[in-house]
C-alpha cells in the first residue's frame, strides 16, 4: 500500500456552510498530485428536517446545497483522480448519489463512480422497537419522525478500496469521513487502535471547516487574523503512521496556527483520554502542537484504543410548534416599556404558556429561559431594544396565540412598540442514546447496483 502522504482537504463544515471555498481545496491537491476532497454538512438535527422533506417528495432529503457544492469541482476532482466524500446525502443518500450522477451528465463528463453507504436509518419495526425499550417514557405517545445511528469509517474505505471516485453517506460521525479515505490509502487495519485514533483526531481538525483557519477564532483585539473574509479551508496531510498537519487551501486568507489547531483540538471534546467514535476511542491527553511556519501545525502524540461496543443513535420527534415573535421600541424609556410588553403577553396568556423573553440590546445571549436573569437584572436604560417572545405548544392554535398577542402590542400595549414580526414552525426534539452494533445493518454499493 502507498506509504506516501495522504491529503484530505475539508470545503464545509455543516449544511448551509459557504459554497464557495472548494475550488482553492481542490486547486491545491491538484498541485499536490491529488487527495480526497470531503463536505462535512450534517448537525443533530439536520437529519430530522431532511426525513421530513424527503416524506413531502422522496427525491429530496439530502443537502440542499449540493448543487452549488459539487457543480464547480466535479470535472476538477476526476480529472486529477480527487476522490469526493460527504455526509450530504443526509435522509436520501441514493437520491444525492443520482444527483451527482446526473451532474455530469450535464457537464459531459465520463459516468463517476458513485458509490452509496447505508443502514445508518433505523427504520425496521425491530430497530424502532429496540430504541424504545431503551428510551422508555422519554418516547412514550411521541411519534418518531427519525432514528440514526452514527456509522464509522469502515464502509467508506471499502468503497473507495473497490474504486468508488465518489462516496456519499448519510449520518456517519464527522472525523469519518477523513478516517476512511486514510485506511483505504495505506491499508490499515481496523483495530489499528493508534493510527485510527491519529486520522480520527486529523478527521476532528477538518470537521468544522473554517473553524481551525481562523473563522470561528477570530477576536478584535484579541485574537487578530488576517483576510479572515477569505479564510481558506483546511487541508490535512496525513502519513502512514497516521501522524498529521494541519494547514490550508493555497493563496487563502485566514491562519492556522498552534492557538487555532489547539481550540478546534478541544472543540466538543468531553475527555481528552476517551474521545469516542464509531471507529475508534480516540486519546488526545498526550497531543503535542508544533508550529511548522507558513501556515502549517503538526499533532504529535495522539493515540486510540478499542472501540465502543455500541453505537450512538439520534431520535427525532414532533415536539409540537414553536412561535416567535419580535417588536421594537426605542427613545425614552425604550426598555421599560419592553420589559413591560414581555409582561403583558404573559399576564395575557396565563400559567400554562411559558416563554422566553430576550430583550435583545440589553438583556438576550445571557438570559435564560425561565426569565430569572432578565428579571433579576436592572433596567440599563438601553433606548434601544428588540423584544423576541418564544414559546412552544402541542397545539398549533394555542401558539398562534402568542403571535397574536404579540402583533396586537401595535395598539394594546406599552407605547411606540413596532415593525412586529412572527413565525410559526414545526418543533422537533431530539433524544439520544446508544444501540448495540448488530441491531445496525449498514453496508454499501455502487449506485449503478442499486435497484431504483
Amino acid at each position: 500500500m502507498p506509504q506516501s502522504p495522504l491529503l484530505i482537504g475539508c470545503a464545509s463544515g455543516f449544511s448551509g456552510d459557504r459554497s464557495d471555498g472548494a475550488a482553492a481545496v481542490v486547486r491545491t491537491l491538484a498541485a499536490q498530485g491529488g487527495g480526497t476532497l470531503i463536505f462535512e454538512t450534517l448537525a443533530e438535527r439536520t437529519l430530522a428536517l431532511a426525513q421530513l422533506a424527503r416524506n413531502e417528495d422522496p427525491n429530496r432529503g439530502y443537502e440542499p446545497l449540493l448543487d452549488e457544492l459539487v457543480s464547480p469541482v466535479l470535472a476538477d476532482c476526476l480529472r486529477h483522480g480527487i476522490s469526493i466524500v460527504s455526509n450530504f446525502g443526509a435522509a436520501n443518500p441514493q437520491a444525492a448519489a443520482r444527483r451527482i450522477a446526473a451532474i455530469a451528465r450535464e457537464q459531459g463528463l465520463p459516468a463517476p463512480r458513485i458509490a452509496v453507504v447505508h443502514g445508518d436509518a433505523l427504520t425496521t419495526a425491530a430497530q424502532r422497537a429496540l430504541l424504545r425499550e431503551r428510551l422508555g417514557a422519554e418516547l412514550e405517545g411521541h411519534e418518531v419522525v427519525s432514528a440514526t445511528a452514527y456509522l464509522g469509517a469502515t464502509e467508506i474505505a471499502q468503497a473507495l478500496s473497490a474504486g468508488a471516485q465518489i462516496v456519499v453517506a448519510g449520518r456517519v460521525a464527522d472525523p469519518s469521513l477523513t478516517l476512511g479515505p486514510a485506511m483505504a490509502h495505506f491499508g490499515w487495519d481496523a483495530a489499528d487502535w493508534p493510527r485510527l485514533g491519529r486520522a480520527t483526531m486529523a478527521g476532528h481538525m477538518l470537521e468544522c471547516g473554517l473553524q481551525v483557519t481562523g473563522g470561528y477564532f477570530c477576536v478584535p483585539g484579541l485574537k487578530e487574523v488576517p483576510d479572515v473574509h477569505a479564510a481558506g479551508f483546511p487541508i490535512a496531510e496525513i502519513h502512514a503512521d497516521g501522524e498529521f498537519v494541519i494547514g490550508k487551501a493555497a493563496d487563502t486568507g485566514g491562519a492556522v496556527d498552534a492557538r487555532t489547531v489547539k481550540e478546534q483540538l478541544l472543540y466538543e471534546v468531553h475527555d481528552p483520554a476517551r474521545y469516542l467514535t464509531p471507529d475508534v476511542v480516540a486519546d488526545l491527553s498526550q497531543a503535542r502542537v508544533v508550529e511548522l511556519g507558513g501556515d502549517r501545525v503538526a499533532v504529535h502524540g495522539i493515540t486510540g484504543h478499542a472501540r465502543p461496543p455500541e453505537l450512538k443513535v439520534n431520535v427525532c420527534y414532533h415536539g409540537g410548534w414553536l412561535a416567535e415573535a419580535e417588536i421594537s421600541y426605542a427613545g425614552v424609556q425604550a426598555e421599560a416599556r419592553a420589559r413591560l410588553a414581555a409582561d403583558i403577553v404573559q399576564k395575557r396568556l396565563g400559567a400554562g404558556f411559558r416563554l422566553r423573553a430576550d430583550l435583545i440590546g440589553a438583556v438576550s445571549i445571557l438570559g435564560d429561559d425561565a426569565g430569572e436573569m432578565r428579571r433579576a437584572l436592572p433596567d440599563t436604560r438601553a433606548r434601544d431594544v428588540r423584544l423576541r417572545l418564544a414559546g412552544e405548544h402541542a397545539d398549533r392554535a394555542q401558539a398562534e396565540r402568542i403571535l397574536r398577542e404579540v402583533t396586537a402590542l401595535y395598539t394594546c400595549g406599552p407605547a411606540g412598540g413596532g415593525g412586529v414580526r412572527t413565525a410559526l414552525r414545526p418543533r422537533l426534539n431530539m433524544v439520544s442514546c446508544t444501540i448495540a452494533r448488530d441491531a445496525v445493518e449498514s453496508g454499501w454499493n455502487f449506485l449503478e447496483d442499486i435497484t431504483p
